[in-house]
């Protein structure tokens, strides 16, 4: 099977078992949530290895921030991550391996900010009262718009690199290709829905789009640095679970605030 069939066919499985799962929300889409999370930062520590991220304290950080969201909105999500900070101090202090400390802190509390963090918000939207599903299937379906625009875009006319040093194959052409796409999805989503208006809906839109390519250029950078190609290969031609979050750990904060903003 050829990557691109591949990464259809893993699309094609996992968008409906994600959208099924948040329009149960509640505890169904905690549990997604900390699974894909979980396997997410296991990956981003493997690639980290030669960082010696204290992993245990990365893990119970990223249950505890999402646990946070989940009961009690930003003020508990933001004690969750603190805690990552105490367990960190607890296994440092304890352990009789020798390791770098800033490095070793960094990156556990890195994987703990951005990918707990990050998906995070995805429990907070969806308990926005009376919207937050048709929120979060908004986010989902436009960031997937945006990765699926650009991706064929790119690859038929893509001529000026985006980020050259970070991300060879993006180009300019598939990035407005995306965030059109990614406009249209979020206005057509959002329409007659009394929700935003519809220039607020063009403007969320623009707001995931740009959010959705920042995260997936930020693990661009991370790979790079660490000089890996994919997170993992457990989605086969999606790589790993952090390949094929990385938009959606930006897009999901980025669309909190705006919607904090215009709703």
């Amino acid at each position: 099977m050829s990557p691109f069939v591949s990464r259809i066919a893993v699309a094609a499985i996992l968008l409906p078992l994600v959208l099924g799962v948040v329009w149960l929300g509640g505890w169904w889409l905690f549990g997604l949530v900390v699974a894909g999370g979980l396997l997410a930062l296991h990956e981003l520590y493997a690639m980290a290895r030669s960082l010696r991220p204290i992993v245990l304290a990365g893990y119970t950080g990223l249950v505890l921030a999402l646990l946070g969201a989940q009961l009690g909105g930003t003020t508990w999500l933001l004690a969750g991550m603190l805690g990552t900070l105490m367990v960190a101090l607890l296994v440092f202090f304890v352990s009789s391996a020798r390791q770098n400390a800033v490095a070793g802190f960094a990156v556990t509390l890195l994987g703990v900010v951005w990918v707990g963090g990050g998906l995070a918000f995805f429990t907070l939207v969806r308990d926005i009262p009376g919207d937050g599903r048709l929120l979060v299937f908004t986010i989902l379906l436009t960031v997937f718009a945006d990765d699926t625009a650009a991706f064929f875009v790119g690859r038929a006319i893509g001529r000026h690199r985006l980020a050259p040093a970070i991300s060879p194959g993006k180009s300019w052409e598939g990035f407005v290709g995306g965030t059109c796409a990614a406009v249209a999805v979020a206005f057509f989503a959002l329409y007659e829905q009394e929700v935003v208006t519809t220039g607020e809906s063009l403007l969320l839109g623009l707001v995931i789009a740009l959010a959705a390519t920042l995260g997936d250029l930020f693990e661009s950078a991370v790979k790079r640095d660490l000089g890996v190609k994919d997170s993992g290969s457990l989605l086969a031609g999606h790589g790993g679970v952090l390949d094929r979050v990385d938009s959606l750990l930006w897009a999901g904060p980025a669309a909190y605030v705006a919607l904090l903003v215009l709703v």
